[in-house]
């Protein structure tokens, strides 16, 4: 058998793997999105697949159990957002104020809550603006 040597595309970042299927139920409504990761249903429920890959909470920190699930949910509308497939001016601030509420949920203390939200919302996270969510690389 004859190996082929071809180049492989990957992204660079995710430090996370979903080892379950994840379901949720958020404020973005009226929206649908199929992915091979997530699916978002009209009523606002978010559904991210089992192997879903992120990085985490973004920025100058460090991750905790009380930012793991606001990241992913987080990340996955940022990913929707810069790829165009949900509106960013109509829905980028429940996304942030989303995650600040998913922090206290964990447990997250208020005030770190709160200057995380001030974080994302400085950062413009999800804007299509920035660019594509993840370069595609290429090796070798």
């Amino acid at each position: 058998m004859r190996w082929r040597l071809d180049k492989i595309k990957y992204w660079k970042g995710p430090k996370y793997q979903l080892a379950e299927t994840y379901i949720c139920q958020t404020p973005i409504v009226g929206e649908r999105i199929e992915d091979d990761f997530f699916t978002l249903q009209e009523d606002g429920t978010l559904i991210v697949n089992k192997g879903y890959a992120w990085d985490g909470a973004s920025g100058p920190t460090y991750d905790t159990k009380t930012s793991m699930r606001p990241s992913l949910v987080h990340d996955v509308f940022c990913q929707a957002m810069r790829d165009k497939r949900l509106s960013y001016a109509k829905w980028q601030d429940k996304v942030n104020d989303l995650f600040e509420q998913l922090c206290r949920e964990d447990g997250m203390w208020g005030w770190r809550a709160g200057l995380w939200h001030s974080a994302v919302e400085f950062a413009d996270c999800g804007n299509p603006e920035q660019g594509p969510d993840r370069e595609i690389k290429e090796a070798p």
